[in-house]
């Protein structure tokens, strides 16, 4: 099996400044030279659009509930997670100035959620926000909205 617990994306035309840590259901095969759609989406939404939920980041680690890179047929196993996973999930989160929920609406992994939703919650007062819609499906306008714990 085939893992990736963290990827990291930096604006080098920004000056470094905030992070923003993404927290996506399970990784494609995207990485620091090849973006999949998902990644291509948030780039452009995070680095480009000019939203001001999203002002002064230079960087955005993406993590994922499930560390095993599938993009098929993805089933959620306690396999799926990985063992470094949890400890990349804490540390995005710790060191993020602001986090992005970004699994979607219909993901079906709700004791998983609930775990990375309390690594935010323990994480201190952060700005949180949620997609509408996975990455892959979404459409940048009114895409995030402000979760409430």
């Amino acid at each position: 099996m085939r893992y990736r617990y963290l990827l990291n994306l930096t604006d080098t035309t920004r000056s470094p400044a905030k992070t923003v840590c993404v927290v996506m259901q399970n990784p494609s095969i995207a990485n620091e030279e090849v973006a999949d759609k998902s990644v291509q989406f948030l780039e452009k939404l995070i680095f480009e659009k000019g939203l001001p939920q999203f002002e002064e980041v230079h960087r955005c680690s993406i993590v994922n509930q499930f560390g095993k890179v599938q993009t098929k047929n993805f089933l959620g196993d306690p396999e799926d997670i990985g063992q470094e996973n949890d400890r990349h999930l804490r540390e995005a989160i710790e060191e993020a100035d602001t986090v992005l929920i970004a699994w979607g609406k219909n993901n079906p992994y709700v004791a998983r959620q609930e775990f990375i939703l309390e690594l935010v919650r323990r994480s201190g007062k952060k700005k949180v926000w949620k997609t509408r819609k996975h990455p892959s499906r979404g459409y940048y306008r009114d895409f995030i909205a402000p979760l409430v714990f």
